[in-house]
């Protein structure tokens, strides 16, 4: 009988994240993901108290990776427009090309769980100061620097859900970098 590799933590913790992105807070169950594993509870159980521990994880690498992780990558550009535009091209990609933000639908439909609350609410906040340092970054005052960094982001909100429900709506190729293009023009038009 073939060795079966050891699980980590963080195995099982992506594993409850892309369970969560396909069917929701539901779909985050320690059976079906010891069977997508390959494994059984016992392994779950040697790296997690109960479910909510392991839906906590999930919703903290969430957090990390679609959020400080993407901060970090836009930061290396060198100046404020630079910065604007890639995050929009990121995040406005079509999902054959990249994927969007697939867990946000989920959590927004779950927006009152307890375990998910304070982290949607951390991550929304964290996200549109991000967007608005970015605007006031390129020299907007601040009122107007928050009103663009909130459309900015509710437009991604509706790319999002757009991008989930009817992808083949989403602009491809060159039309989706014109695309990007005119939102970055409209943002930061004075």
């Amino acid at each position: 009988m073939a060795e079966r590799k050891r699980l980590t933590a963080g195995d099982w913790t992506v594993a409850a994240l892309d369970a969560l992105s396909e069917g929701g807070l539901a779909a985050v169950a320690v059976e079906p993901i010891a069977v997508r594993l390959g494994t059984t509870k016992g392994s779950f159980y040697w790296h997690f108290s109960n479910r909510d521990a392991l839906l906590e994880a999930a919703l903290l690498r969430w957090e990390r990776v679609n959020t400080e992780e993407v901060i970090t990558l836009i930061d290396a550009e060198p100046d404020p427009h630079s910065r604007l535009r890639k995050l929009l091209d990121l995040t406005l990609a079509h999902p054959a090309d990249q994927p969007v933000d697939r867990a946000m639908l989920t959590l927004q439909a779950n927006a009152s769980h307890p375990l998910v609350a304070p982290v949607f609410a951390r991550v929304t906040r964290r996200r549109i100061d991000y967007i608005t340092g970015l605007f006031a970054a390129a020299g907007f005052p601040p009122d107007p620097a928050r009103r663009r960094g909130f459309l900015a982001y509710t437009a991604f909100l509706g790319h999002v859900h757009l991008a989930s429900t009817t992808p083949e709506l989403v602009p491809q190729g060159a039309d989706r970098r014109d695309y990007v293009e005119s939102v970055v023009a409209t943002l930061t038009r004075p």
